[in-house]
């Protein structure tokens, strides 16, 4: 008899359990009007939204960089990833695959939380000028998550308001979502501080906010609006914080994070609870480090998964300092057979010289990205590398500003600010060297400059965008370049899962 009651009772809880509403409010979770209540609720949740920086692998722990620098012609998928490989080679039929897809989700849980902060911390009573101030980065990073969604996959929705089970918002346009990214940067900048003390390292300031919004216009050719954006940072209020370092490489190492010549800087630290085991996987939910530097280290030391092209070498071979030396920035950022140009036997990769690691094998020839690793204080990579990135960093500012003058037809007033950076790395000034070039051919020296100043940073794909030196033409130094179709291959398709769920969501053209 019990046999049949515990059949009736399933029934009936199956039978009822299909009538249920699942978008009813489970009455036992926090609710969102539970949570906004202080001070403390609204730096938790600023807080959170930086933490979307270090979500598994598809933001700036590893994937960013992979879209960055791999997919563009300085780089390439050098491991045994097929499917990374692929990917870079501009051949993807799957279109909810984990690097594109992942990188996309990511990015609006990112959204997510910059939306609640800006709907709930306006209701808290606080101290007024910090809640305009996590206002302000809650604004500056949704406007980051928007940048990188429309620079790799053109046309985002904008969704600018705590998301909800039903919503199926429609594609923005690449120009709206350009457009949301200034509003959310301008609004940001005026309630932003210049600086924070030493607690605080690594929050939102005017100065990234203002160095962020002239990228959006950059990116777009808007060089009017780009420069007076730039202008805070090189002639305005904000000139006097940021200088470049004496030292280039200084930027690079953990012992000189946050120097004056950071404008924005992704914090990472070693989780000492994991730091013991490098087999445990990256992402584990309480790693605060990046995982980019195990992928890109060379083998022995790494996975060496993306690697550098050759081409990228000889670009700083073009020119010695006014000493006669190599162009010091060359070995601060790749690791290569003549890295020292004593050669393989005096170049010292990870303890060990060039020579006696990989010479006369396969990876002779090898090129492999320094800037992200940490060889300058350990002899092995891991999963949870310390080193921060220097997303913005000021000499990146002075080349854009250049542009923007350049752009504008004011060439002879662009030579000072590539000047400055030239000096730093020991080369003869460009009004010296090459005085008088007109438009044209000063843009073709900034492309040369962004070279060698800026490889290996993340920056290579949304420069070769903005130039429209994408195409196949690009093949011949890099060969991924022969299947780039124009007119596709400038973004990312939209994940397939999502316009499977939104009937207002259109996919990529030619995808």
């Amino acid at each position: 008899m019990k046999k049949y009651i515990f059949l009736f009772t399933a029934t009936l809880i199956v039978l009822s359990g299909c009538k249920r509403d699942f978008d009813e409010v489970n009455p036992n979770a926090p609710t969102i009007s539970s949570f906004w209540k202080t001070s403390a609720d609204a730096t938790k949740g600023v807080n959170a939204v930086y933490s979307t920086f270090y979500r598994t692998a598809s933001l700036y722990s590893r994937w960013l960089f992979y879209h960055g620098i791999l997919k563009s012609d300085e780089g390439f998928g050098s491991g045994g990833d097929g499917g990374l490989n692929n990917l870079m080679r501009f051949n993807q039929t799957n279109y909810n695959d984990g690097l594109t897809a992942q990188t996309w989700s990511n990015l609006f849980v990112g959204v997510f939380r910059a939306n609640q902060v800006i709907a709930n911390v306006p209701g808290i009573t606080m101290d007024e000028p910090t809640k305009k101030r996590i206002i302000a980065e809650a604004k500056f990073l949704r406007a980051l998550f928007y940048f990188n969604l429309t620079l790799y996959y053109g046309r985002p929705p904008l969704m600018l308001t705590p998301s909800q089970p039903k919503d199926v918002p429609a594609n923005a346009t690449t120009e709206q979502a350009y457009a949301q990214v200034a509003k959310d940067l301008t609004e940001a900048a005026n309630d932003l501080p210049v600086s924070y003390p030493a607690s605080d390292l690594g929050r939102a300031t005017r100065g990234a906010a203002y160095a962020l919004l002239g990228k959006t216009y950059l990116q777009q050719r808007k060089y009017q609006d780009a420069l007076n954006a730039f202008a805070y940072l090189v002639t305005g209020a904000g000139s006097s914080t940021y200088t470049l370092t004496t030292d280039y490489r200084d930027n690079f190492i953990i012992s000189r994070e946050n120097n004056s010549e950071s404008v924005f800087e992704i914090q990472f630290s070693e989780n000492q609870s994991e730091s013991t085991d490098d087999d445990v996987d990256e992402s584990r939910i309480n790693n605060t480090g990046t995982s980019i530097s195990q992928f890109f280290a060379p083998p022995g030391v790494g996975f060496s998964d993306g690697a550098a092209r050759r081409w990228v070498v000889d670009e700083f071979l073009q020119e010695r300092t006014t000493t006669n030396a190599q162009d010091p920035r060359l070995a601060a950022s790749f690791i290569f057979n003549n890295a020292n140009p004593a050669g393989p036997t005096a170049t010292i990769v990870y303890g060990q010289t060039f020579q006696s690691r990989y010479d006369n094998g396969p990876d002779a020839n090898g090129v492999w990205f320094r800037k992200l690793l940490n060889d300058h204080w350990k002899n092995q990579e891991g999963f949870r590398s310390p080193n921060n990135y220097r997303l913005i960093r000021y000499a990146d500012v002075l080349l854009m500003y250049a542009e923007c003058l350049n752009g504008l037809n004011r060439t002879a007033e662009a030579y000072p600010f590539v000047d400055r950076v030239r000096q730093r790395a020991g080369l003869a000034p460009l009004s010296t060297a090459k005085p008088g070039l007109n438009q044209a051919q000063f843009l073709t020296q900034l492309k040369h400059e962004r070279v060698t100043e800026l490889a290996g940073e993340g920056w290579r794909w949304a420069d070769l965008l903005r130039w429209g030196d994408l195409g196949p033409a690009l093949a011949t130094r890099d060969a991924d370049f022969t299947g780039f179709i124009v007119g596709k291959h400038e973004y990312y398709p939209i994940p397939q899962s999502d316009i499977d769920l939104n009937s207002n969501l259109t996919q990529n053209p030619r995808y």
